[in-house]
Formats: C-alpha cells, sequence, structure tokens
C-alpha cells in the first residue's frame, strides 16, 4: 500500500474503477440506476476477497458486519422492489418481526452463510433490474406500511441513501478486518 497516491487506488488500481462509468447526464432513468449499480459495486469492492472475515464485527456489543450488511442489503432489495412495489408476498429472509436484527445477528462466519447471503443479495438484485428495466416509467407505485403510497423513482433515490450510508459502514468495517482503505 506504501506506493498508493490515493485511497481508491487500493481497491481498484489506478483507472480500472468499475463503478461510476453510466450517464451523467440525460436520461433520468439510466443516471438513477448508474449510481446505485455504483453503490452495489462499491459494496461488492468493500467485501471482496475476504470470506470468514466478513462475520467480523465492528467493535463489540455491535453485531454489525461486512456479511451482516449483505444480507440486510438483500432483505432491503426485497423489501422494496418485490413487496412494496411488485406487490409480492415475499417475507424477508434473514430477519423477521420476531427476529429484527436477524439480519445482522445471524451474519456468522459459516460458509453456507456466506454463500447464502451472496446468492440471496446478487438474486434480489437481479430481480429489481428486471423489474427496473421493465417498469414503463418512474411513477408506477406501491403501497408501503412505513411511507404509504411510492414511486418507482423514490425507492431508486432511497436506495441509493440507503446503499451510501451502509458502504460508509462498510469502509470502516474493511478497515478494521484487514487495513484496507478505499472509496
Amino acid at each position: 500500500m506504501a506506493n498508493m497516491t490515493r485511497r481508491a487506488e487500493f481497491f481498484t488500481g489506478n483507472d480500472d474503477d468499475p463503478r461510476f462509468s453510466g450517464p451523467a447526464t440525460g436520461d433520468e432513468r439510466q443516471m438513477l440506476v448508474g449510481i446505485l449499480q455504483a453503490q452495489r459495486t462499491t459494496l461488492e469492492l468493500k467485501c471482496a476477497g475476504l470470506d470468514k472475515e466478513l462475520a467480523r464485527r465492528a467493535v463489540e456489543p455491535s453485531t454489525l458486519s461486512l456479511l451482516g450488511l449483505v444480507r440486510h442489503l438483500a432483505d432491503v432489495e426485497r423489501r422494496w422492489f418485490r413487496q412494496v412495489l411488485a406487490g409480492q408476498d415475499a417475507a424477508p429472509l434473514f430477519s423477521s418481526s420476531a427476529d429484527p436484527d436477524g439480519d445482522f445477528d445471524g451474519a456468522v462466519p459459516d460458509p453456507a452463510v456466506i454463500a447464502t447471503a451472496w446468492q440471496a443479495w446478487r438474486s434480489e438484485v437481479a430481480f429489481a433490474d428486471r423489474f427496473v428495466a421493465e417498469a414503463p416509467d418512474l411513477d408506477i407505485e406501491g403501497h408501503d406500511a412505513w411511507r404509504g403510497r411510492v414511486s418507482l423513482r423514490w425507492v431508486l433515490i432511497h436506495m441509493v441513501e440507503e446503499y451510501a450510508r451502509h458502504n460508509g459502514h462498510a469502509d470502516l468495517l474493511r478497515e478494521r478486518v484487514d487495513g484496507a482503505i478505499g472509496v
């Protein structure tokens, strides 16, 4: 790490950062999808090269971990795109009303738990991507018990905010795991 001049170089090198290659002008849907994809890719980069270390906790007594974030964001994707917008009866995968912190509490350093988390997250992202691509416009709505009526536009903006907040957590968690820093 001594030869690096920028924090981001640890994860991507000088010129090959796979994020933020989407449009910066033009179609609103393309820009929102591009920014959300950049945030999703950031989460993957923060977790890259780790196995059981993904479950390492932030600081006791916190159960915050990179693996917990993956599990949490799988449930978040599922909630907003499957439940709220698509109207599916799709229960959360990792948390419940009886165990509201199951996404983080159940994030243990077991290879099967890790594989299941990544598979679930990728499946929920793929569903969301298909849903957004097939939506006639950003004004379609769903009902959420928390917010009431919400549009696809609002959900996309909220998802960018959700990932950005948790990617800040991921920065600190990754640095704690192995000293890796980056954007």
